[in-house]
């Protein structure tokens, strides 16, 4: 497992760091086994959080409601991120037209950095810009210094899985399927 530890590193703060409410039944307990997902009915809900979006455009998780969202904690900095991105993509190119939204939280970093990784990995999905860590502190409990990380949400808003390691294409197919089998919650 390969995961990058950034104890003591600080982001550069600012007036469009991320909120999230403190409302959340989500505590984490520990990671799920790659290419798995929790049972449905140990699922719980996620936080609401919000923010601005890597070009400017403010967010809400509201509008996640009714499809199945991948979350992925990166950052410019991370070496396994430069790795996992394109795979994260590639997958998102396959089942964006199936329900499947992917949101990137791009942590302790600058706009200018995030922005280039962007591009440079060819990552088409939108990244909230979150110099502060504070969507990965929504999640409570959760080791918001381990990067790359990755939160599967259901259809319902809950969280079916949570990944605190590079998730290899192959694992999060299965994951993304197992969760497209489920019937849709009413």
């Amino acid at each position: 497992m390969i995961t990058l530890a950034l104890a003591g590193c600080s982001g550069s703060g600012g007036s469009n760091a991320s909120t999230a409410t403190e409302s959340a039944t989500f505590d984490f307990t520990g990671s799920t086994p790659l290419g798995e997902v929790i049972p449905v009915e140990s699922r719980q809900f996620a936080p609401e959080f919000g923010g601005e979006l890597l070009d400017g455009t403010e967010f809400r998780s509201t509008s996640l409601a009714g499809d199945i969202t991948v979350i992925n904690f990166w950052g410019s900095w991370c070496a396994p991120c430069r790795v996992e991105t394109p795979e994260f993509q590639a997958v998102y190119a396959d089942v964006a037209d199936s329900g499947v939204r992917f949101l990137g939280v791009d942590v302790k970093d600058q706009r200018q950095l995030a922005q280039a990784f962007v591009e440079s990995v060819g990552a088409e999905y939108p990244s909230l810009f979150d110099p502060r860590g504070e969507v990965a502190l929504a999640f409570r409990g959760f080791p918001a210094n381990v990067v790359p990380s990755t939160i599967l949400l259901d259809r319902a808003g809950r969280v079916a899985a949570v990944y605190v390691a590079v998730v290899p294409e192959e694992d999060l197919r299965r994951s993304l399927d197992q969760l497209l089998a489920e019937e849709t919650p009413q």
